[in-house]
């Protein structure tokens, strides 16, 4: 399979010829939509819930200079996980943790105790480094150890990843094949899973889609030595949420869902979460991994039977 780089050019994108934009937007591609005919039990949506425990990852890639900003990840830990864990637990619901490596060694205990709750784990970088800014071989050295690392702690290799902050770069996708990874679920070309194409060939990995409108950090995010300030009340968000799972009940889709333990775990935040567990619920909505739900979405999809 060809790689495609960052293209070393003299000239301005406005300058591209076509063949060479061509090429940039068909290196990573959607494919084949892998949407179900139906959902395990006539259930009217599928509902993803995932957590980014990035800890103190956020602070120790940019060099780990502010004790801040770190505590605030330990309460992601100290916090955050066991009142999710709580309010996961009382609902009976499963759900994906994305983890730094970094994360995953500082709290090794976390990680266990999820997997045996029947939580999933999945990559999400090695001390949640920006892809883009990383070579080839630099970044897969690094999902190879951050994947033996969490195998290590839990006993389970992961089997899909999520790219810190999202940040797919031009040799994640080879690296995913590389791997044999089943899936990822950092890009945004739709609503339902579909499978991924590299340079034009079908991979057999699977997207479940993100957006960051399903996204707690992009409302509540605060960083006191940058312009960064939340700015969203709770209920609004809670709206917005409710809002596209009531779009996902409505068209028989997938509610993919976003959270961060040291965010959404807030006393005034945590009833978020909660609510729409309840909602969904109360609608028959199916509760999965994203490994579950992909698996399922890639062996019924429509025309599979």
């Amino acid at each position: 399979m060809n790689d495609v780089a960052n293209p070393q050019s003299p000239l301005e994108p406005w300058q591209w010829p076509e063949a060479q934009w061509r090429k940039t937007v068909d290196h990573v591609r959607a494919g084949a939509s892998l949407r179900p005919n139906r959902w395990p039990g006539d259930a009217p949506c599928a509902v993803a819930l995932s957590f980014d425990s990035d800890h103190e990852t956020n602070e120790l890639r940019d060099g780990g200079k502010s004790y801040g900003r770190m505590s605030w990840g330990q309460y992601g830990n100290r916090v955050g996980i066991p009142r999710i864990e709580r309010i996961l637990q009382k609902y009976d619901v499963s759900a994906s943790f994305y983890v730094p490596a970094v994360s995953a060694l500082l709290y090794p205990e976390e990680q266990k105790r999820l997997v045996e709750s029947g939580h999933e784990i999945g990559l999400h970088g090695w001390i949640h480094e920006l892809n883009s800014v990383l070579s080839y071989e630099a970044e897969k050295d690094l999902m190879l150890r951050a994947s033996d690392a969490l195998t290590g702690i839990t006993g389970v290799r992961p089997v899909g990843m999520r790219t810190p902050s999202w940040d797919f770069s031009p040799h994640t996708l080879r690296i995913a094949v590389e791997m044999g990874l089943e899936y990822d679920s950092s890009l945004m070309a739709d609503e339902d899973c579909y499978e991924l194409l590299l340079d034009g060939e079908p991979t057999s990995v699977v997207e479940l889609p993100v957006e960051w409108i399903r996204d707690d950090a992009v409302y509540f995010s605060m960083n006191r030595f940058q312009s960064l300030r939340p700015y969203t009340p709770p209920r609004d968000v809670f709206e917005i949420f409710r809002a596209e799972l009531d779009g996902a009940l409505e068209d028989g889709g997938l509610f993919q869902l976003t959270m961060h333990p040291h965010i959404i775990s807030a006393r005034s935040r945590i009833w978020i979460m909660e609510e729409i567990i309840r909602y969904a619920r109360e609608r028959g909505a199916w509760f999965a991994t994203h490994a579950e739900i992909v698996r399922y979405a890639k062996h019924h999809a429509q025309g599979n039977g």
